[in-house]
C-alpha cells in the first residue's frame, strides 16, 4: 500500500472520529437541560417543602396560642362572672345599708323629741318626789339638759345617760340609805342624819339623837316624829350604814293615796 493511501485512510478515521464525537456531544446537551430541571425541582421542592413546614409550625403555634387564649377567655368570663356576683351583691348591701340610714334618720327625728320629754319627765319627778340628795339628783338632770343640746356628744351617747339617769332613780327605791345633812326646823338649821326609807318614807334625826321629824309628801312639810321611835329610827340609821346587823324596825309611814 502506498503511503499516500495510508495517509488517506488515517485522515478519514480521524474525520470520522471526530464526526462521531461531534454527535455524542450534540445528543448529551437535552438530557443535561434535563438533569439540570430535574435538579432545580428537587430544590424548589425543598424550599416548598421549608415553607411548607414552617407554615405548619406557624399553624401549630397559632393553634396552641388560640388555645391558650381560649383557656384564659373562659377563665375570664368566670372571673368577670364572680366579679359580677360580688358586685350585685354589695350593691345589695349598700342599698339595704342606705334603707338603714334612712330609717335612722327617720327613727332619730322621732328620738329627738322623746329624750327632751324624758327629760322634763325625770324633773318633774324628782321635783314632785321626796326631797333627797337634792343636788346631785338636780346636777345630773341639768346636766342631761346641757347634753341635749350639745354637738358633741353623739344621739346614742345621750340617750344612754338618760337611761342611765332614769336606772339610778329606779335604785333610789330599792333601798335605805342614811346621809349626814341639815334641817331647817322652825328657822333654825339642825345637824341631823337623814335616813330613806326607799321611796316610802324620809326621816330625820338629830345628831343627838333627841328629836326626830318625818316628811310629809302632801304638806311638803316635816313634822315631828313621837320619841317612841327615835330608838327604831337609829337602828334603822345604823343598818343604812352597815354600822349593824339586819333586824326589823318599827317606823311610821305615810298612808297610800287612794287612786281616783
Amino acid at each position: 500500500m502506498s503511503k499516500v493511501s495510508t495517509r488517506t485512510k488515517l485522515a478519514t478515521a480521524m474525520v470520522a472520529a471526530l464526526a462521531f464525537a461531534g454527535s455524542n456531544l450534540v445528543a448529551a446537551d437535552p438530557l443535561t437541560d434535563v438533569q439540570k430541571a430535574d435538579g432545580k425541582m428537587h430544590v424548589a421542592a425543598e424550599k416548598s417543602q421549608q415553607k411548607i413546614d414552617r407554615y405548619y409550625d406557624q399553624a401549630q403555634d397559632m393553634l396552641f396560642e388560640y388555645g391558650t387564649t381560649e383557656d384564659q377567655r373562659e377563665s375570664l368570663k368566670g372571673y368577670n362572672d364572680y366579679v359580677a356576683g360580688l358586685v350585685a351583691d354589695q350593691e345589695a348591701t349598700m342599698q339595704a345599708i342606705q334603707a338603714d340610714i334612712d330609717y335612722v334618720e327617720t327613727l332619730r327625728q322621732g328620738v329627738v323629741p322623746l329624750m327632751f320629754k324624758m327629760v322634763d319627765t325625770l324633773e318633774q319627778f324628782v321635783a314632785l318626789d321626796l326631797p333627797f340628795e337634792q343636788e346631785s339628783r338636780k346636777f345630773r338632770i341639768d346636766n342631761l339638759k346641757s347634753l341635749l343640746n350639745s354637738a358633741d356628744v353623739s344621739l346614742a351617747e345621750k340617750y344612754r345617760l338618760i337611761l342611765d339617769a332614769y336606772d339610778i332613780e329606779n335604785d333610789y327605791g330599792r333601798f335605805v340609805s342614811a346621809t349626814e345633812g341639815k334641817l331647817d326646823v322652825n328657822g333654825n338649821e339642825v345637824l341631823v342624819d337623814f335616813f330613806r326609807l326607799g321611796r316610802v318614807a324620809l326621816y330625820a334625826q338629830s345628831l343627838d339623837q333627841k328629836s326626830a321629824w318625818m316628811y310629809d309628801a302632801n304638806t311638803k312639810t316635816w313634822n315631828e316624829l313621837d320619841g317612841r321611835y327615835l330608838r327604831e329610827l337609829t337602828k334603822g340609821i345604823r343598818i343604812a350604814r352597815k354600822q349593824g346587823a339586819n333586824d326589823l324596825f318599827s317606823l311610821p309611814v305615810p298612808a297610800a293615796e287612794v287612786a281616783q
